[in-house]
C-alpha cells in the first residue's frame, strides 16, 4: 500500500507538470484539470506518508530518527514537505492573496520536489531496478524542458533557489553507468 500510493502520486506528480507541454506540442488542453491533478497526487502523498509512519515506523519518535538516518528517507521528507505550501496554496484565494506572480513562483517548487520525489523512489529500491531510473530520467529531462518551454531561463532561477545542480549531474551520471551497464551485458 505504502509502496502504490507513493508510485502513483509521482505518475500524478509527472501528470500534472506534463500538462504545459502536451498543450504546447499537441494543442490539448488539461490546464483546467492541473490543479486537481496537483492537489490529488499531494494527498496520495500524504496518504504514503501516513503509511509510512503508521504501518511502518509505528511511532512518532522514530519518526525523526528515520529521517535522519536514511538519506532516501531525507529525500522523500524534503519533497513531502516542498510539496505542502503547494497544496495550501492552490485555491483561488491564495492566488488573490499572494498576487499572481509569487504564487507562480512558490509553485516552482513542484520542479524540485519532483526531482527529490524520483530520487527517492530511486534510492529506496533493494538492488539494481530499472523502474525508478525511467521516473527519475522522465522527471529530470520533463523538469529541464517544461522550465525552458514556461519561460526561457527560468531553470537557472530554480537551480540557484534549490542549489540541485549537483544532484542533477550525480543522477545523471548514475543513470548514465548504468543504462550504459545495461547495455554491455545484454538486459
Amino acid at each position: 500500500l505504502e509502496r502504490e500510493y507513493g508510485e502513483l502520486a509521482l505518475k500524478l506528480i509527472i501528470l500534472g507538470l506534463a500538462v504545459t507541454p502536451l498543450r504546447n506540442w499537441t494543442g490539448i488542453s488539461l490546464i483546467r484539470f492541473r490543479r486537481a491533478i496537483g492537489v490529488t497526487a499531494f494527498f496520495f502523498v500524504l496518504a504514503h506518508f501516513l503509511v509510512w509512519t503508521v504501518l511502518d515506523v509505528q511511532s512518532l519518535d522514530r519518526v525523526w530518527t528515520e529521517i535522519v538516518k536514511r538519506p532516501y528517507v531525507t529525500v522523500g521528507m524534503a519533497a513531502f514537505l516542498m510539496l505542502i505550501p503547494l497544496a495550501v496554496t492552490s485555491n483561488n484565494l491564495s492566488i488573490r492573496k499572494l498576487g499572481g506572480a509569487t504564487w507562480r513562483r512558490l509553485h516552482k517548487l513542484v520542479y524540485p520536489a519532483a526531482l527529490l520525489g524520483g530520487i527517492h523512489f530511486l534510492w529506496l529500491g533493494k538492488g539494481f531496478q530499472l523502474e525508478p531510473i525511467i521516473y527519475l530520467a522522465i522527471i529530470g529531462e520533463g523538469v529541464i524542458i517544461i522550465t525552458e518551454l514556461v519561460q526561457p531561463g527560468s531553470l537557472v532561477e530554480i537551480i540557484k533557489i534549490v542549489e540541485i545542480v549537483e544532484v542533477i549531474e550525480f543522477v545523471r551520471a548514475v543513470i548514465a553507468g548504468w543504462l550504459a551497464t545495461l547495455f554491455v551485458i545484454g538486459i
